[in-house]
């Protein structure tokens, strides 16, 4: 009962609080002059004239000097010292205007007119303040019932994460971690504050099950270095938005979130060159293709933003271009920016239609996403991956030459460095196409983005392992030893952006990722900061186990960045520039024909030993081409032969 008399008021319209918090100091401070003139020897009953004129006075003045000192906009949830002090001065201008007439109604008794004022004030701030603290008290108390949390920070976040606690009988805030040790031991809005060294005995204490991060404006690494503090605790973590979310009004304070694996990996984002990110997009109709896939998406939210006059969104599928499309149009709406968005089906195979699109609309900028990118399925579709990532990519740059696109920038991959598999292949081939290409004279930059993989994208391991975490395991990492760089997709869209300035002509530029992450050490970090334990030989009755799989066909340990190392920094602290051996036009084109018709004619062997010819160092894994249709070949090639025989 307490609960919902508790969230009904927080939950009125704010008109009604503040009339029930003026009525409220409307009667404190006739309590507080009763008081006064009791403690003084007046007598209150039979009302004399003289009281009531002070009465009068002290209840007409109270509400308009306590509102003009906005005590009435404060939310009493987060009232501080900052409002204790307006109270003080708000009772105290109250008092003097009671002083004044009773110094006025009987001159004779000035000393009586100012210890009336005096012990008036006193009694007032104490009515008016007391009140505020216990209704705050009220209001932010729980009923016992909520799981205890601790909340790390204890500055204003914190604070009013407890306030925003109050509505949500779940949780229940005991205990503040804060690193300021002027904090320790002290309160802060009715909760103890502790150190993080103390934290492992005070979470049996007070039965922690939760830790909450209220640190909006700390920067990645620093939470990296708090979550490496609380991995060991068997806590579950979670955080309030990081502070440009807070700015951009993508997020609100009180919405927790499960610690991201950007949060994890710590990597701090370096502030975007504002020229390069202008260069390609502003005043420009661009075009994304894969639009509407995980890195092509992204781009497209980030041009919206950089004064395109048009954008382009070329996907093949129905579902992902309708999704873009709709939010894209929401965030125009919302933020009053004027782009012609401009959403077409249509895939790059389709060479004439890529042609119409590119021409009909004056594209002048193209980022080219589209590419089948999970490794096992290519491997497993080899005719249809080089379809989409080579001739796609053919298709594409011939069409942007022709139309006279200023440029081109290909999104590939750390995975065509030294390829061991079809996707890797087929991206180092689309690399080497737009390399060819840009040996010829022509006014389109050709160039090209290499990075590694992209956090929460789709195929990425991260959602994954946090669905399987989520179903109790297992969760399925494929070898003890493999590791893989990160970026986050909004990183790598905003470096791509700005790498696509810098190109000259067939650049390969490679964005620096950081450090290689080990897959089994990021699963058992979420696992445990998702407040459970690794069940392993040391933990046999833990949470989640984590099963080794084993290297899928086309998976190798460990992925590079350069082939060779012939690498120079660029005016990016983030992006290098390669300089790579390439293939002169011709022996690419007359590549890419034979790869055309063997594709055409789902030929895996031919496929399989143009790659090995064209691609230097390439190496597949299998002893075995893996292409499913292929290893059905027997009556599929027939019956492909009888028909070409037919025509």
């Amino acid at each position: 009962m307490v609960g919902s008399w508790r969230f009904r008021l927080v939950q009125m319209p704010v008109h009604a609080k503040r009339a029930i918090v003026a009525v409220c100091d409307v009667a404190l401070i006739s309590v507080a002059l009763a008081g006064a003139l009791l403690v003084l020897g007046r007598a209150l009953w039979p009302v004399s004239a003289d009281t009531a004129i002070l009465f009068g006075v002290a209840v007409a003045v109270a509400v308009p000097v306590l509102g003009a000192l906005r005590l009435y906009h404060a939310i009493i949830r987060f009232i501080g010292a900052e409002m204790l002090a307006d109270v003080l001065r708000g009772t105290a201008l109250v008092a003097v205007t009671v002083a004044l007439p009773a110094y006025l109604l009987n001159p004779g008794s000035p000393r009586e007119a100012f210890a009336l004022g005096l012990v008036f004030w006193t009694f007032a701030s104490f009515l008016l303040g007391g009140a505020r603290l216990l209704m705050r008290a009220v209001i932010i108390g729980t009923n016992g019932k909520g799981q205890p949390v601790a909340i790390y920070g204890a500055g204003e976040a914190g604070r009013r994460l407890v306030a925003a606690a109050a509505n949500n009988h779940e949780l229940r805030p005991v205990l503040f971690i804060d690193d300021d040790p002027k904090l320790h031991g002290r309160m802060v809005a009715g909760i103890p504050v502790a150190s993080p060294d103390d934290l492992q005995p005070l979470l049996s204490r007070y039965q922690i099950g939760r830790v909450l991060l209220a640190l909006p404006s700390a920067t990645r690494h620093r939470r990296r270095q708090i979550l490496a503090g609380l991995e060991a605790l068997a806590v579950q973590v979670q955080t309030v938005p990081d502070i440009g979310d807070l700015v951009t009004g993508k997020a609100q304070l009180d919405e927790l979130r499960d610690v991201s694996v950007a949060d994890i990996l710590g990597r701090d984002p370096v502030a975007p060159n504002e020229k390069l990110l202008d260069y390609c997009i502003r005043g420009k109709s661009v075009m994304v293709t894969g639009a509407g896939g995980s890195i092509g998406s992204e781009l497209c939210r980030q041009i919206v933003e950089l004064g395109a006059t048009r954008l382009v969104l070329f996907e093949r599928s129905e579902l992902a271009l309708y999704r873009i499309e709709a939010e894209l149009r929401a965030r125009l709406h919302e933020r009053n920016l004027e782009v012609d968005l401009v959403a077409l089906l249509g895939s790059v195979h389709h060479r004439n239609r890529v042609r119409q699109v590119v021409r009909a609309f004056g594209v002048q900028t193209i980022y080219h996403a589209a590419a089948y990118k999970h490794v096992p399925i290519v491997e497993f579709n080899m005719a249809e991956g080089v379809h989409n990532n080579v001739i796609g990519t053919w298709y594409t740059a011939q069409a942007a030459a022709e139309a006279g696109v200023e440029t081109f920038v290909l999104i590939s991959t750390d995975k065509a460095v030294w390829p061991v598999n079809v996707m890797g292949a087929t991206k180092r081939l689309a690399e080497l196409v737009l390399q060819g290409m840009a040996g010829r004279d022509g006014g389109t930059r050709f160039c090209m983005v290499r990075f590694g993989n992209v956090l929460e994208s789709s195929g990425s391991v991260v959602p994954l392992f946090r669905e399987q975490i989520a179903r109790g395991g297992p969760v399925t990492v494929t070898h003890p030893d493999v590791i893989r760089y990160f970026m986050t997709i909004p990183e790598a869209a905003q470096l791509v952006l700005q790498a696509g300035a810098m190109g000259n002509g067939g650049d390969v530029f490679v964005l620096d990722m950081g450090q290689p992450v080990r897959i089994a050490d990021l699963a058992r970090r979420m696992i445990q900061l998702m407040g459970l334990v690794v069940r392993d030989d040391e933990n046999p009755q833990g949470d989640v186990a984590i099963v080794y799989t084993g290297l899928r066909p086309g998976e190798k340990l460990y992925e590079e960045l350069l082939i060779g190392d012939n690498v120079a920094a660029t005016e990016h602290p983030k992006i290098l520039r390669a300089y790579e051996v390439s293939l002169a036009w011709p022996k690419v084109h007359a590549a890419l024909e034979q790869l055309l018709v063997a594709a055409n004619n789902g030929d895996c062997g031919e496929i399989q030993r143009l790659l090995l010819e064209v691609v230097d160092g390439y190496k597949p894994t299998s002893g075995q081409i893996e292409d499913l249709t292929w290893q059905r070949r027997p009556s599929t090639l027939q019956a492909v032969k009888s028909q070409i025989g037919a025509a």
